[in-house]
């Protein structure tokens, strides 16, 4: 009875989240695939295809978890260049809803709007707005790595 609950929730839980460009969830507009470690290039869950890898604080360059290859650094709120966590080097800025640039909270300063399924550009919410879909969480230092 244990065996039967575990491969009926293995063939219903979703081990992958896909981000689709625009308000689509059509195959053909995915452009990248989430597993919860690394981010695919498309549909591929190939490990040739790998974009970044995620650590939780850290993003890598392709497969790697070497500390030379780290691209970005997160702290819960900004994205740094590299492993770096000086204010000079903050990439973007985070508030839970909107994505800044650098380490501005200025609403004139927003580059992107994400909620749960869409990141939008600048401030907006509108459909016509959307830049990418989502169908599952991704962390938002990838996502912002991917913009």
């Amino acid at each position: 009875m244990i065996l039967i609950a575990f491969v009926t929730l293995s063939l219903n839980s979703k081990s992958e989240s896909y981000v689709y460009r625009g308000n689509s969830h059509y195959l053909s507009d995915i452009v990248a695939t989430w597993d919860g470690k690394y981010l695919y290039s498309g549909r591929s869950t190939y490990m040739g295809d790998v974009i970044l890898t995620w650590d939780g604080k850290h993003i890598y360059n392709g497969r790697s978890s070497y500390s030379s290859d780290i691209v970005c650094s997160w702290d819960g709120k900004h994205l740094y260049k590299g492993r770096s966590s000086y204010t000079s080097d903050i990439l973007y800025t985070w508030d839970g809803r909107h994505v800044f640039s650098g380490r501005s909270s200025y609403m004139s300063d927003i580059l992107y709007t994400i909620n749960l399924e869409h990141i939008f550009r600048g401030r907006s919410t509108y459909v016509s707005d959307i830049l990418y879909t989502m169908d599952g969480p991704i962390p938002v230092p990838v996502l912002m790595f991917l913009l």
